[in-house]
């Protein structure tokens, strides 16, 4: 169960909203990275204070993807440089972290810098950033003097019945020994597969499976991974370029020269481009986009080291 006692924090006075609850006034709605950030920062320090926290987990984490949707520009690195290693190790789901740390990872969203996670402590305590500057703390407490903090500060607490951004889950699936078994045995059938491992949303990491290779690739899949199962890559890239769809959004994954295994969304405009990028690939194969077209042979969600599911993808 979600935490009871919902808050939306905002810099936004609720007097300058519309019949509809649509903000009218002045306040532009981009982080001013500056006294007004530093007050909802504070904001929700003194929640977490009233609480009880001093730590929330990461959950369902992602970074910038093809688009990015925010009112201020993408930062390289996902505005995660510094916080964490290159390889963005230790950013993940469930990864613990400190409330400092938790502060400065709602700093990268409130500046959309490109990363984006919600912050949780189990049904009792979650922060999450939504879009235009709009936070949404919630506990299992009502945090009376958080409430009252807010307003010294000079912003706005607002109750709510629940987060907006609260997580919906997908994919029920356990990536269990059963699973396993089965993509055991599309590898005998098939002699390969690819399977594409999301553990951060929009850093997929693509391998080609063999039956050598398969106990390798478990050992170095991340917490708590989506795992999907799709056809092995194909060595025919001229005919699967040719046998491209003339109007839909497709993603294009293949084998370059040294073995590393990319991908790139693209549609009907860019196929010409799309034909030099992989000119010296060696196998390729395209996937659709489009939800009702996208059917992989399986699909999966890691557990935790106890066996219980925990991810939310």
């Amino acid at each position: 169960m979600p935490p009871a006692f919902v808050h939306r924090i905002t810099k936004y006075d609720p007097a300058d909203r519309d019949e509809h609850g649509t903000y009218q006034g002045a306040e532009e709605a981009v982080s001013d990275h500056g006294p007004v950030e530093a007050a909802c920062l504070e904001a929700i320090s003194a929640f977490a204070a009233d609480a009880g926290i001093d730590r929330l987990e990461i959950r369902e984490p992602s970074v910038t993807g093809h688009v990015h949707f925010g009112a201020q520009p993408a930062v390289e690195g996902h505005g995660l440089s510094g916080l964490f290693p290159a390889d963005l190790a230790g950013y993940h789901d469930g990864a613990e972290v400190s409330l400092a740390m938790a502060l400065e990872l709602i700093r990268v969203m409130l500046r959309e810098q490109g990363a984006w996670c919600r912050l949780e402590a189990e049904d009792v305590f979650a922060v999450h950033v939504g879009w235009d500057q709009y936070v949404y703390v919630g506990s299992d407490q009502p945090c009376t003097d958080a409430v009252a903090r807010i307003r010294e500060l000079g912003l706005f607490a607002e109750r709510l019945p629940g987060s907006p951004y609260a997580a919906e889950p997908e994919v029920t699936e356990v990536a269990d020994e059963g699973f396993w078994a089965s993509v055991c045995t599309e590898l005998v059938a098939r002699q390969g597969l690819l399977l594409e491992e999301t553990h951060i949303v929009n850093a997929t990491r693509w391998h080609r499976l063999t039956t050598e290779n398969l106990d390798a690739v478990r050992a170095g899949l991340g917490p708590r991974a989506l795992l999907t199962v799709w056809p092995d890559l194909q060595p025919d890239v001229g005919a699967i370029l040719t046998a491209l769809p003339s109007e839909w959004h497709i993603e294009f994954v293949w084998e370059t020269k040294d073995g590393t295994i990319r991908d790139v969304t693209v549609d009907e405009s860019q196929y010409q481009e799309l034909a030099a990028l992989v000119a010296d690939a060696r196998a390729a194969c395209a996937l659709s986009l489009y939800t009702d077209e996208r059917s992989p042979l399986l699909q999966a969600v890691l557990p935790d080291s106890d066996g219980v599911l925990r991810a939310r993808w």
